[in-house]
């Protein structure tokens, strides 16, 4: 038998079967119940049930052995006490974790069992976790970038459309001025007309004022030439004298 049981402890380390290991004390009566226990747990959980179970025992489940074998030695009981709370938390925070480790390890991509779909590929949870959160930090760069982006746009076209508005009002500044000055030339246009007509005809009148003296002077000056050309012509009947006489 302790060949068997060799046997058996050394199947557990080639399958890297982890076994629950006792917590340590200052008490040596206790650190000798421990390893009484070390050396029973192989009975118990294994030989023991193996023999009921060959006897055709009612009782020849694994936990009702274990139960009953702790429930009847005073000092087992003693040791549950003692330990159960440190039994809890090797529950919770090992068996129960592996637990729920191998059931999200066998999730695909899409939530469908790995056993179901075996051309999916599986990936642990740790992996899962570590992927996910690299995709959200990219994702909230990506945003980030996004909304920077977006940002400057935004911006890019606030001063598009302030030089659009400034170049409009310069446009309309510029048209009235163009306006303004285009009727003050036509203004100035129309005056110029004016005066060139008030002195055209100024110096029309001018013209027609000086005719009319030379025109009384030149009819006199007639009449005084042909006067004196016959007193000399009467004087002097062998040369003929003509005297013009002209006004300035």
């Amino acid at each position: 038998m302790p060949q068997f049981e060799k046997q058996i402890m050394k199947e557990i380390q080639e399958h890297k079967i982890k076994i629950y290991e006792f917590s340590e004390t200052d008490d040596e009566e206790e650190n000798k119940l421990v390893k009484k226990i070390k050396d029973l747990l192989l009975w118990w959980v294994v030989i023991l049930p193996l023999k009921l179970m060959a006897k055709g025992s009612e009782e020849g489940s694994i936990l009702g052995v274990l139960l009953k074998l702790l429930i009847e030695a005073n000092s087992c009981c003693l040791f549950m006490t003692e330990h159960m709370q440190d039994l809890k938390d090797v529950t919770n925070n090992v068996h129960y974790e592996n637990y729920g480790s191998r059931k999200l390890a066998a999730v695909t991509y899409h939530g469908v069992d790995n056993n179901k779909n075996k051309g999916q590929l599986t990936k642990s949870p740790l992996a899962q976790m570590e992927e996910e959160r690299r995709e959200h930090v990219a994702k909230m760069k990506k945003m980030e970038m996004e909304q920077v982006f977006e940002m400057k746009v935004k911006e890019k076209v606030q001063k598009l459309k302030h030089s659009e508005a400034e170049l409009q009002r310069h446009h309309e500044q510029m048209k009235k001025n163009l306006g303004a000055q285009h009727q003050e030339l036509e203004g100035k246009c129309r005056q110029f007309e004016d005066e060139k007509s008030n002195w055209e005809a100024q110096c029309v009148s001018e013209q027609q004022n000086l005719r009319e003296p030379w025109k009384r002077t030149r009819r006199k000056g007639r009449s005084f030439k042909l006067s004196i050309d016959r007193q000399l012509r009467i004087s002097y009947p062998y040369a003929s004298l003509d005297i013009i006489v002209g006004s300035v």
